[in-house]
């Protein structure tokens, strides 16, 4: 079994986060960047699959020789080999384009994306990806076993959760469940010294147009102060909650 796992490289969660040129443009300086969570936990599952059934692991990213620190953590991890497409990822139709090539070239039978990376939120390319390669498609993937052609999973609903079975070409769009915390790995010095070794490829881009351009960004309001009420005043509680508040 070949896996495709799709890997965004975005900023720590722990890292400030600011804006430049009229705050168009994102400010990378100082920022720490991370495999996405999502798709770590995907990649965690395909080196499942690679030690169980003896699948074979590429990773893949869009993105400038920035990334390759990223690429090469997911070699350390125990992925066989890494692609980089060396182009800016402008928006989610352009990358979902660009992996598409990649895809339909390697003939790949699982391809695991996270169902959305945590720096623009956008849940596109996993669903985008299925529609211009007519594959079978499963988004918030918490659980996944392959038998042959055949593909078991299970996808967090409303309420609950919804046990599928279908058959390979499969995208999936994953999330925490698909793998839990506690099982993600963490290169070992012989994971990372062979790393050094494994092959990544760098591709240039196919034409593709980007669908969405970004005006401004902004951060959220900050939180207003907290307002003290006296517990015997409560008329004054009431208007606040009435007339401020809006709540009541």
């Amino acid at each position: 079994m070949k896996i495709l796992v799709c890997i965004s490289h975005v900023p720590d969660t722990t890292s400030k986060i600011n804006f430049i040129n009229n705050d168009s443009q994102f400010d990378t300086n100082g920022v720490q960047y991370v495999i996405n969570p999502n798709d770590e936990f995907g990649l965690t599952r395909a080196i499942w699959f690679q030690e169980q059934q003896g699948a074979h692991v590429t990773v893949v990213n869009v993105g400038g020789p920035e990334t390759e620190s990223t690429l090469r953590k997911a070699l350390a991890i125990g992925a066989n080999e890494a692609i980089r497409i060396n182009s800016t990822p402008t928006d989610g139709f352009f990358v979902a384009k660009q992996l598409a090539e990649v895809i339909k070239t390697g003939s790949y039978d699982l391809i695991i994306a996270g169902k959305e990376s945590l720096d623009y939120n956008g849940g596109m390319v996993p669903g985008m990806l299925a529609g211009l390669l007519g594959y079978n498609f499963l988004n918030s993937c918490v659980a996944l076993t392959v038998e042959g052609t055949t593909a078991k999973a299970a996808r967090e609903i409303d309420g609950g959760k919804e046990i599928v079975s279908t058959t390979l070409p499969l995208i999936i769009g994953g999330q925490k469940g698909l793998v839990e915390e506690k099982d993600l790995r963490i290169p070992n010095m012989r994971g990372i010294m062979t790393a050094r070794t494994k092959t990544l490829t760098i591709l240039e881009p196919i034409a593709a147009s980007s669908e969405t351009k970004v005006v401004k960004f902004e951060k959220p309001a900050p939180k207003s102060a907290v307002k003290l009420v006296s517990a015997d005043n409560l008329d004054e509680l009431i208007n606040l909650l009435h007339n401020e508040a809006k709540v009541i």
